[in-house]
């Protein structure tokens, strides 16, 4: 094992041996580089006369472009553009969304977390988490209902072994009992455990009370304290998108930082969704837990080893993108933008709510809750999810996305509000023509 990484596994056990633990084979091997990284930083600070060291294009002391790339990008330098950002993410950039963190999230009232790592969106935040902390064999516990990616990255990719639960109880909330009787459960079979939270939820749309949400972390604490080891991953893509009052407007991530010593919370999140660019591909992955003493070096060493990986494994994520995020966080204009996407995003969510409460659609399907985020999904009583789909699609024109035998999912995210009663009727008539063949 490189000395670099030995060194990491060190001051991370120092501080929380549980949490050095929980380390997968390659996050135990994981470090990251000096060599020339740290000769060029060095020299960057340095090398006043000739800095011979970066491996990119200068003249003339610039950085060299072409002017047929540079026409498309307006008020952005070459060298905030072009050039590599580093592995952990732009200083700015991980400085001011951890300030954001705790903005909108009061409840860690000045709990240490870690500096944000920059990602190339969530997709690639989960599976740098899943790199650094899970091993084939591992479990992941999620609800049945559940982002099809995850099965890729854990499963296929990592080896890992999907343990399911029921997402709804019968009165319609999240089913607290169905987690706690599956924590129980792999706890017994595992000394740590994986579970994973997405809030809002892909593909219901759904965000826990927070009654709920003060009840999962009663669940997850107390399997901490029972000796189990475990990983509390917080997928909070869509944040911020609540449209209803009971719903729990934090993340979790702010309940679960420093609970227990044998529980750590990741916060997975970007500005993917948050500030509507979805093509930047701009995540973060940041870490809250118990330290023995100051957690500073503690969390030094997981940003290194996070950062390790993502150097191995994409390099860093588009300079570019991270300029234009940071730019748009730091105008004054962007929270009154965020506040004006949201009421539209809120009006058609209620209106589909509208809409389907007409009882003429009881007998084709259930509608699973939904109060947050960007979609909805049907339960369909008569007819299989597939075949409609299909025959939305062919018959009249319209996409949804078919998700098991029963399951439809709608995103109303992407169609006016004007559209959605139109959705819905044109819905209820495909199922009525399956019905008749």
């Amino acid at each position: 094992m490189n000395p670099l990484a030995v060194e990491l596994n060190q001051t991370i056990r120092r501080g929380n041996a549980s949490i050095e633990a929980m380390l997968s084979d390659v996050g135990h091997k994981l470090f990251f580089p000096k060599g020339i990284l740290s000769q060029s930083a060095e020299a960057k600070e340095k090398a006043h006369r000739i800095n011979a060291t970066i491996g990119i294009a200068k003249e003339s002391g610039r950085t060299m472009c072409f002017g047929s790339i540079m026409d498309s990008v307006q008020g952005i330098p070459a060298s905030q553009a072009l050039t590599y950002a580093p592995s952990f993410g732009i200083p700015a950039l991980r400085k001011r969304w951890q300030e954001d963190i705790y903005a909108k999230n009061p409840s860690l009232n000045g709990t240490p977390i870690s500096m944000p790592v920059v990602t190339c969106g969530i997709t690639h935040a989960v599976s740098i988490f899943a790199e650094v902390w899970v091993d084939p064999g591992d479990v992941i516990l999620m609800p049945d209902m559940m982002w099809g990616n995850y099965n890729m990255i854990f499963g296929v990719r990592q080896g890992a072994r999907m343990s399911h639960y029921p997402l709804f109880n019968a009165d319609g909330g999240f089913n607290l009992e169905a987690l706690a009787e599956a924590v129980a459960k792999e706890s017994k079979a595992h000394q740590k455990i994986v579970v994973l939270l997405n809030f809002p939820q892909n593909p219901t749309g759904y965000t826990v009370s927070k009654d709920e949400a003060e009840g999962i972390v009663r669940i997850l604490t107390q399997a901490a304290e029972s000796g189990t080891r475990v990983l509390a991953v917080l997928d909070d893509a869509y944040f911020g998108l609540f449209y209803e009052a009971q719903t729990m407007k934090e993340s979790l991530f702010a309940k679960l930082c420093g609970c227990h010593p044998n529980l750590l919370a990741v916060k997975l999140d970007g500005g993917t969704k948050e500030y509507f660019v979805w093509g930047l591909r701009i995540g973060f992955i940041t870490y809250g837990l118990q330290c023995n003493g100051d957690p500073a070096a503690l969390y030094d060493a997981l940003e290194k080893k996070t950062a390790g990986c993502v150097r191995g494994n994409i390099s860093n994520a588009s300079h570019l993108c991270q300029t234009m995020l940071l730019h748009a966080m730091q105008d004054p204009r962007h929270e009154i933008e965020k506040e004006q996407k949201f009421d539209i995003l809120k009006g058609r969510a209620l209106k589909v709510k509208q809409v389907l409460a007409d009882p003429k659609y009881a007998a084709a399907w259930e509608v699973y809750p939904f109060n947050s985020g960007y979609f909805m999904c049907l339960k369909l009583k008569t007819v299989e999810a597939e075949p409609l789909r299909v025959h939305l699609l062919n018959t009249y024109g319209v996409g949804l996305i078919a998700l098991g035998k029963h399951d439809l999912r709608a995103a109303f995210s992407c169609i006016d509000e004007d559209q959605v009663q139109e959705l819905f009727d044109t819905v209820l008539q495909g199922v009525r023509d399956l019905e008749a063949q």
